[in-house]
């Protein structure tokens, strides 16, 4: 088995605004200077979130109306789209998590705070793998949350 279950490195050809450019390009759009510092936002640090975590960190270009709710909520959905971010339905609450360079990986999902922990297995991806030829399947990804209580939360118990 495995002794280390981490992500290893992200690896990107582009910068993620560079990446995205080039997505909103594709469509006959631009980046925005709004979209930049959405982007350049989201990517500042890795951690999951949800639409209001990003509008507290940006509430100060809101509040002086540089920037607009529905910029962030379009933005968003465009970064899903350009397959940048992934966006998960936890707890009735759309999270998003980084996709861009990451590699495939698995949650555990705390049911009492909603904390995730990232994990990678080789040995749970080649049981998928052997699963799959079983069947004459052919996996394009996958995606596996084990629910449970996270230790702080045990603790608290």
């Amino acid at each position: 088995m495995s002794e280390s279950y981490s992500l290893g490195p992200v690896r990107v050809k582009l910068p993620p605004a560079e990446r995205f450019s080039q997505f909103l390009q594709s469509r006959g759009k631009r980046i925005t200077q709004q979209r930049q510092v959405i982007v350049e936002t989201i990517y500042s640090h890795h951690d999951h979130f949800d639409a209001d975590e990003l509008m507290e960190h940006l509430q100060e270009l809101i509040a002086q109306r540089k920037l607009s709710r529905p910029t962030i909520y379009r933005t968003l959905a465009e970064l899903v789209e350009a397959g940048m971010l992934r966006k998960m339905n936890l707890g009735g609450r759309s999270v998003f998590e980084h996709d861009y360079g990451y590699p495939s990986h698995d949650h555990l999902h705390c049911q009492m705070c909603n904390k995730l922990i990232e994990f990678h297995s080789d040995e749970l991806e080649q049981i998928r793998n052997a699963v799959a030829r079983e069947h004459s399947f052919e996996v394009h990804s996958h995606r596996m949350f084990v629910t449970g209580l996270c230790a702080d939360c045990r603790a608290k118990q």
